[in-house]
């Protein structure tokens, strides 16, 4: 049995620990990081629209695409940023600096009046934007 000096000049021997535990720093980034995963996707289209369904693959591509937008009311949106119809391609060729090879995305309600999204594309096309795409989920 251990007298109280030799348990005080054991514990003395012990050295106190100078690293830095990352455990906890870790927990906390792993738990960031499935946060900003989760999250991400929600924040990429900022109008929220019913696209419809289609078999068909992704388009690839190394430019960041604009975004226009027609809402069920018929409502046009550049990227997030509602728009008057008239003002769109002079708002795009300010935008754009008139680069017409720039690649613009139609994203379309699918309860959305079909004339009025066809119209949007044929604007655009008549404007001289050559690449000009019909955003869908991929079912």
């Amino acid at each position: 049995m251990l007298d109280y000096n030799q348990f005080i000049r054991k514990n003395r021997k012990k050295k106190a620990i100078d690293t830095i535990n990352v455990t906890p720093l870790v927990d906390v980034m792993l738990v960031l990081l499935i946060i900003f995963m989760v999250t991400s996707p929600m924040i990429v289209a900022g109008i929220k629209v019913d696209l419809p369904k289609t078999q068909s693959s992704p388009l690839s591509g190394k430019d960041d695409p604009l975004s226009v937008t027609v809402t069920k009311t018929g409502t046009v949106f550049l990227n997030d940023s509602q728009i008057p119809r008239e003002n769109l391609v002079e708002k795009l060729k300010a935008i754009t600096n008139e680069n017409y090879n720039i690649r613009i995305f139609v994203r379309g309600d699918k309860s959305a009046d079909y004339g009025s999204v066809i119209k949007i594309i044929g604007l655009l096309s008549k404007s001289g934007f050559s690449k000009v795409s019909l955003i869908t989920e991929i079912d």
